[in-house]
């Protein structure tokens, strides 16, 4: 069996507040949550249910604009805590600053269908109690193209990456195999969207990410990783006001993840996601 060499791939990806011109500012901050019984991790045979716990903010600043996102998993029997019969718990953490060519300097560096150009830095961080105890660092570092739309947000990013984390299965002390790592320096190419459109006066939304990880040398037991495909979407549906409320305040709608060559493995159990969810939002 192959061993998972990491944590679910968060990328940056902003509610659709951001619009083709940005405006002077904006900010936007909802608590989420989301579920499948379909997920799967490397080296687990069965399918795993998980209920998320998000709690989502991006704003726009002086230089550019920011994204954090903290995701709470809670597995069921089929992912359990170490040494116990309850599901593990796993927190990550993502965050995200784009210093904007337009707002630095005044002008947005325009041209063809890029509407500006930004710098983009930030890091991933994540904590696992179950027994191989994932503890992800991740820094990115990379430029990313802000393509123009009519509405919302089309975002093209190419990130330098580095990795440290953590095995504590046993395997992973025996000689030559290795219970930390610092894998090679890899490149991870993103596509982030948020596109709302209006279907028979009710607001909707499709929002994303795409996530390409390229190879990162070799993992716990010196065996090669492979490149990985993440994609996460939702097809959201503002449905506050069947409740009194404002608009952009409950979202609900169904989500799917494809994830190939999870975490880097190329073999074994668990290592593809083909996953629908439910999703909701409460924007503050």
């Amino acid at each position: 069996m192959k061993i998972s060499i990491g944590a679910p791939a968060l990328v940056f990806f902003m509610p659709a507040v951001a619009f083709a011109t940005d405006p002077p500012s904006f900010s936007d901050t909802y608590i989420g949550y989301r579920y499948s019984n379909s997920f799967s991790d490397p080296g687990k045979p069965q399918d795993i249910g998980k209920n998320i716990l998000q709690v989502t903010h991006v704003s726009s600043y002086a230089l550019g604009q920011q994204f954090a996102n903290l995701d709470v998993f809670k597995s069921d029997h089929n992912d359990l805590r170490e040494n116990s019969d309850s599901g593990a718990t796993e927190v990550y953490l993502t965050y995200r600053n784009q210093l904007q060519y337009g707002r630095v300097f005044s002008r947005p560096l325009a041209f063809g269908p890029v509407r500006d150009v930004a710098l983009s830095l930030g890091f991933d961080w994540n904590t696992k109690d179950n027994a191989f105890q994932s503890r992800k660092r991740m820094l990115v570092v990379g430029p990313t193209i802000k393509v123009t739309v009519p509405v919302g947000f089309l975002d093209v990013s190419l990130y330098y990456a580095r990795e440290w984390n953590h095995c504590g299965l046993d395997v992973c002390d025996q000689p030559a195999n290795h219970s930390w790592m610092m894998f090679d320096p890899f490149f991870q190419a993103n596509v982030n969207w948020g596109l709302p459109f209006t279907v028979a006066d009710n607001p909707m939304k499709f929002q994303g990410f795409i996530s390409v990880n390229g190879e990162k040398g070799e993992d716990y037991r010196n065996n090669p990783t492979s490149a990985e495909r993440l994609m996460r979407t939702s097809l959201m549906t503002d449905v506050g006001r069947f409740a009194s409320l404002k608009k952009n305040v409950l979202w609900v709608g169904p989500g799917y993840e494809y994830w190939r060559n999870k975490f880097g493995n190329s073999k074994g159990y668990g290592i593809d996601v083909n996953a629908l969810s439910i999703n909701l939002e409460w924007h503050l």
